[in-house]
């Protein structure tokens, strides 16, 4: 039998948020089809935002990719809510953009972004493989130095 989502999560000591509320005028979660659109997650925790910074300037890599982790465990929570509780229809991570608060000379977003790849790997096996585009930027809200949105095919 498969190990579930839900269970890899916990044997990797995961425990999924409640899925944030929106902090302007949009929605969390876009349905089309058979994809969810899953608007811009930062790296929230219980406290607020926990990696704020700049890539290049006042953070590093390692940082980074720690805020890239939680912004993808922020985007499963979403999806969680988004299918009325079960992972298990989730049936592929189809791609993901994330955008490091980074300074004009640094240049290893992607190595930023790994953080989030990596999880969505580990947490969903195949289903996490994904395309992807790693952006560096000159802010972002609320000082994140990481936002993460995601495209998310669940028929």
């Amino acid at each position: 039998m498969q190990e579930t989502i839900e269970a890899r999560l916990k044997s990797m000591g995961v425990a999924l948020p409640d899925a944030a509320a929106p902090a302007a005028n949009y929605v969390p979660v876009v349905r089309s089809g058979d994809l969810l659109y899953v608007s811009g997650q930062l790296p929230m925790g219980a406290a607020g935002v926990e990696h704020c910074g700049r890539l290049g300037d006042n953070m590093s890599v390692e940082g980074g990719r720690d805020a890239a982790r939680l912004c993808a465990i922020n985007i499963l929570a979403q999806a969680r809510r988004a299918l009325d509780g079960d992972l298990e229809r989730l049936q592929r991570i189809v791609r993901i953009t994330g955008y490091v608060t980074s300074t004009t000379e640094f240049t290893d977003q992607h190595l930023v972004i790994n953080g989030a790849s990596d999880f969505l790997v580990e947490a969903l096996g195949e289903r996490g493989r994904h395309a992807r585009a790693a952006i560096g930027v000159i802010s972002l809200p609320l000082g994140a130095a990481v936002e993460i949105d995601a495209i998310i095919a669940a028929p």
